[in-house]
C-alpha cells in the first residue's frame, strides 16, 4: 500500500514541475541605474535560479565580440549541424546542412530564441557547444558574474545552468557597454526569415515608454525571466525579474519596479536647493579668517596638488581612486584654526548636473556619520576644451580631519576622493538628508 501511495506521490510531483506556467523557481529581482550603479530594489539578487534563454544574451555577447575581433562578419554563412536541428523548441526549424547568416542568427536569437540557431552559433565559435559553454562561463566570471554557470548557449533545461538576478543585470549592461552598435538588435520587433515572420518576445517593447531590449526566458524550472533596459531623460535603469509566474504577470511586475525607480530619480532631481548654513546669521568665516564675501555665491578653492586633482570620467565614478590619505588627527572637531568647518571632498567631474548630483550622493551615504551638517555641492567650472564645463560633485561640511577621514572612508569603498579647502560656499547647493 505505502510503495502504491509513494508512486503516486513521485507521479504528482512529476506532473506538477511538468505544467506550464508552475514556476517553482525562487522569485528574485533586482534593478538598477546603469550609470551610476545605484541599486534601487532588490530581492533574493544573488539567489542561483536558472536563466532559461536570458543564457541567450551571453551567446548574444560572445557573438558580438567575435564580431568585434573579426572572427565572425555579419554577412558570414554559419553551417546548421544535425545537433542543432534536433533542438527543443523554441525554434526556427533548420534543416540539417542549411546555412545562415550571422546576422539572422542575432536576429533570429534576439526575437524568436530559436534553441537551434544557439547551437549553430556555439558550434560556429568554438567547435561544440560543450566547450562554447565553457568559454561562456570563463567570459562571464570575467564580467563580474561570480555566480553564473553555463552548460549550453541556449538556456534549455540543465541542472548545472544556474545565474542570479545581479549577474543578469551586470549582462545586460556590459552587452550595452561594451557593444553599443550591435545592442540595437535588442530592439528588433519583427524579424523575417525564409517567408515566415517572427515576433520579439519582450511585450514592453511595446507597452512601456522609453524600453530598448533586452530578453526574456522560461522553462518551467525557472518561471518567466525577464531583463530590460528602459531610457527616460537620459538616465538609464536596467531590471531583472526571476520566477514569474505568467509572462503577462512578469512584465506587469517590471513594469512596476520601473515605475518605483524612475520615481525615486524623478524625486532626487527636483529636491530643491538650500542657500548655505549661516552662523549666528553670518556668512561663514574663509579659512584664512577673513569675513567670506558679500556675494557667497562665487567659487571653491582647493589647495590640493595638481597630482590628485585628476578629473574622474564622466562614465565611472569609481574610474580613478586616490591613494590613502594620511590621517594625523583624530576626525571628531577640536579647537583650531585647521578645523574650522572650512572643508570639503570631491568625488567627481562630470559633463552632466545628474551625474554629479548621483557620485555626491553614492559618497554622502558612505560619510554621514562623520559630520553633522554634510551637504551636497555641484560646482560648474568651466573646462578649456569643453563647451558645456564640467560639474563636480563635492561634500561640504567638514574639519581638516572630519574631510581625511571622510575621504578614506570613500576610497574603501571603492570611490574616487579628494579633500579640499573651501574658500566659499558654492552656487548649486543641496542639503544631504
Amino acid at each position: 500500500m505505502r510503495k502504491i501511495q509513494l508512486r503516486i506521490i513521485t507521479a504528482l510531483l512529476i506532473l506538477l514541475i511538468s505544467l506550464p506556467g508552475v514556476a517553482l523557481a525562487k522569485y528574485a529581482s533586482f534593478v538598477i541605474d546603469a550609470d551610476s550603479g545605484e541599486i534601487y530594489h532588490a530581492v533574493n539578487e544573488d539567489t542561483r535560479n536558472y536563466p532559461a534563454s536570458l543564457t541567450k544574451i551571453m551567446t548574444l555577447y560572445m557573438v558580438f565580440e567575435a564580431l568585434e575581433n573579426k572572427r565572425l562578419r555579419l554577412h558570414q554563412k554559419l553551417p546548421v549541424s544535425r545537433a542543432a536541428t534536433r533542438a527543443r523548441p523554441s525554434k526556427l526549424n533548420l534543416r540539417k546542412g542549411d546555412r545562415i547568416k550571422v546576422e539572422d542568427a542575432i536576429l533570429a536569437l534576439v526575437t524568436k530564441s530559436a534553441n537551434d540557431v544557439a547551437i549553430v552559433v556555439a558550434e560556429g565559435l568554438a567547435g561544440s557547444e560543450k566547450e562554447f559553454a565553457r568559454r561562456m562561463t570563463a567570459r562571464a566570471r570575467a564580467l563580474g558574474m561570480t555566480n553564473t554557470t553555463f552548460k549550453n548557449a541556449s538556456g534549455l533545461p540543465n541542472r548545472g545552468q544556474m545565474s542570479t538576478a545581479r549577474d543578469m543585470a551586470i549582462l545586460g549592461m556590459k552587452i550595452r557597454e561594451d557593444f553599443p552598435q550591435y545592442y540595437r538588435y535588442f530592439n528588433t520587433w519583427k524579424f523575417s526569415y525564409q517567408g515566415r515572420k517572427y515576433y520579439n518576445h519582450n511585450k514592453l517593447l511595446k507597452s512601456y515608454d522609453g524600453t530598448d531590449g533586452i530578453k526574456t526566458g522560461f522553462i518551467n524550472a525557472s518561471g518567466f525571466n525577464l531583463v530590460a533596459s528602459v531610457e527616460r531623460n537620459g538616465r538609464r535603469v536596467v531590471g531583472v525579474v526571476f520566477g514569474g509566474r505568467t509572462g503577462k504577470s512578469r512584465n506587469a511586475h517590471m513594469k512596476k519596479l520601473m515605475n518605483k525607480a524612475f520615481r525615486k530619480i524623478l524625486i532626487a532631481s527636483i529636491r530643491p536647493a538650500i542657500r548655505p548654513t549661516l552662523v549666528n546669521g553670518e556668512l561663514p568665516i574663509a579659512l584664512n579668517g577673513e569675513p567670506a564675501k558679500e556675494n557667497p555665491f562665487e567659487q571653491i578653492a582647493t589647495s590640493a596638488s595638481s597630482e590628485t586633482a585628476a578629473i574622474i570620467g564622466e562614465n565611472s565614478v569609481a574610474a580613478v581612486t586616490s591613494p590613502r590619505l594620511p590621517t594625523t588627527e583624530d576626525p571628531s572637531p577640536e579647537k583650531g584654526a585647521n578645523n574650522l568647518v572650512s572643508w570639503g571632498i570631491q568625488v567627481g567631474a562630470f559633463t552632466q548636473k545628474f551625474r554629479a548630483q548621483q557620485a555626491a550622493r553614492k559618497a554622502a551615504v558612505q560619510v554621514r556619520d562623520i559630520a553633522s551638517n554634510i551637504q551636497i555641492v555641484i560646482a560648474k567650472e568651466r573646462a578649456e576644451k569643453q563647451k558645456q564645463g564640467l560639474y563636480k560633485a563635492r561634500l561640504v561640511g567638514f574639519t581638516e580631519p572630519q574631510a581625511r577621514h571622510a575621504c578614506n572612508v570613500v576610497i574603501q569603498a571603492k570611490l574616487a576622493c579628494l579633500p579640499l579647502v573651501l574658500e566659499h560656499p558654492d552656487r548649486l547647493a543641496m542639503r544631504f538628508e
